[in-house]
């Protein structure tokens, strides 16, 4: 799945994003450099995709055939 992320601008200036693609806290490193800029955090809502981790799994096939 791409890393997305989607801003909606309301016509009180006020700006929300949602952030797809992405698992644990790697969400707050993509969209750190873009909430500086955009000025105060007012809230933040996690999805359940925060909470989960990523897991590395190795895969190793034997083909000895005795």
């Amino acid at each position: 799945m791409a890393k997305t992320i989607k801003f909606t601008i309301k016509q009180d200036g006020t700006v929300t994003e949602e952030v797809t693609g992405v698992v644990g806290n790697d969400c707050q490193q993509l969209t750190k450099v873009i909430e500086d800029k955009l000025g105060k955090v007012s809230q933040v809502l996690y999805k359940p995709e925060y909470y989960q981790t990523v897991k590395d799994v190795s895969l190793q096939h034997n083909t000895n055939t005795n």
